[in-house]
C-alpha cells in the first residue's frame, strides 16, 4: 500500500512546472518574479513560530515531504538565479490559505474546506455527530486568499533579497477550536467526534511573520469573517454536496 503524501507526481509535476517558469522568465529577461512556496518546506518540529532561517534545519513532515522538497528546490533555484545573474526574483512562504476557489472534495481538500463541507453535510442530513480526522490538538494558522494576494504584491513592491519571506497572520489555533467555529458558522449543533487513527500531521505550524510586518504589511480579514465569506461562496456556487 502506498504511503500518504509519497506520490511521485507531487515531486515531478511541481518541479517541472516551476523549472519551466523560472528558466523561461530568465530567458526572456523578466526582471521581477515572485515564487510562491509553502510553509510545508519547514521541518516538522521547527521551533514556533517558524522563522525563515529554519529552512533545511530538520526532517520534513512525511505526509507532504515530496511536495516540500519540490518547493525547496524552487527557493534554491530563485537564489541561484539571483546570485549568478542578478535577477530580482523573490520567494514567499504562505501559511495555510483558504477562500473562494477552494477545493471542497471530501478526499483531497485541505483541513478548513474539508471540515466546512463535512459540517454542512451533517447539518443537511440532521446527523447527530460528525467525524473529523486526528485528535483536534494540532495547531494551524490560516490566511484568506485575498490577504495572501495583497501580501504577494506588497512583497514584490517592497522587498528584494535572496532570503524567503513568510506570509501569514502570526497566530494559530487548535483544529478542535477551528471545528467549533465552523460548526457555529454552519449552524451545526451535533457532536464533533475525532478519528484518532488518522494522522494529525505536523503538531504546530505558526509562522514568524516579523519580516513581513517589518516591511509594513498586515492582514485585514478576520478568520471568522473569512470563513463566513467562504461558506457563502461555496453555497452560492454549488461546491457543497447535499445528501
Amino acid at each position: 500500500m502506498a504511503l500518504p503524501g509519497m506520490r511521485p507526481e507531487h515531486l515531478s509535476d511541481v518541479l517541472g512546472i516551476q523549472q519551466k517558469v523560472l528558466d523561461t522568465a530568465h530567458a526572456f529577461d523578466v526582471s521581477r518574479l515572485l515564487f510562491l512556496g509553502s510553509s510545508c518546506v519547514y521541518p516538522k518540529f521547527a521551533p514556533q513560530p517558524i522563522s525563515e532561517d529554519s529552512l533545511l534545519t530538520g526532517l520534513l513532515e512525511p505526509t507532504n515531504d515530496a511536495y516540500a522538497i519540490a518547493k525547496i528546490a524552487g527557493i534554491l533555484h530563485v537564489q541561484a538565479l539571483r546570485r549568478q545573474y542578478n535577477r530580482g526574483y523573490v520567494s514567499v512562504m504562505p501559511t495555510n490559505l483558504y477562500g473562494p476557489g477552494d477545493n471542497f472534495d471530501l478526499e483531497t481538500s485541505h483541513v478548513l474546506p474539508g471540515i466546512l463541507h463535512r459540517m454542512h453535510l451533517a447539518k443537511v442530513a440532521g446527523a447527530p455527530s460528525v467525524e473529523l480526522w486526528g485528535t483536534g490538538r494540532a495547531r494551524r494558522e490560516f490566511l484568506h486568499v485575498d490577504d495572501a494576494a495583497r501580501a504577494c504584491l506588497y512583497v514584490l513592491e517592497n522587498y528584494d533579497a535572496p532570503e524567503p519571506v513568510n506570509i501569514g497572520t502570526g497566530s494559530d489555533l487548535p483544529i478542535a477550536e477551528l471545528a467549533t467555529v465552523v460548526a457555529d458558522i454552519v449552524g451545526y449543533g451535533g457532536e464533533i467526534r475525532w478519528d484518532t487513527d488518522k494522522p494529525d500531521g505536523t503538531p504546530s505550524k505558526r509562522l514568524d511573520v516579523s519580516k513581513l510586518t517589518g516591511l509594513g504589511w498586515r492582514p485585514t480579514i478576520d478568520l471568522r469573517d473569512g470563513i463566513e465569506d467562504l461558506y457563502r461562496w461555496a453555497r452560492a456556487t454549488g461546491q457543497l454536496i447535499a445528501i
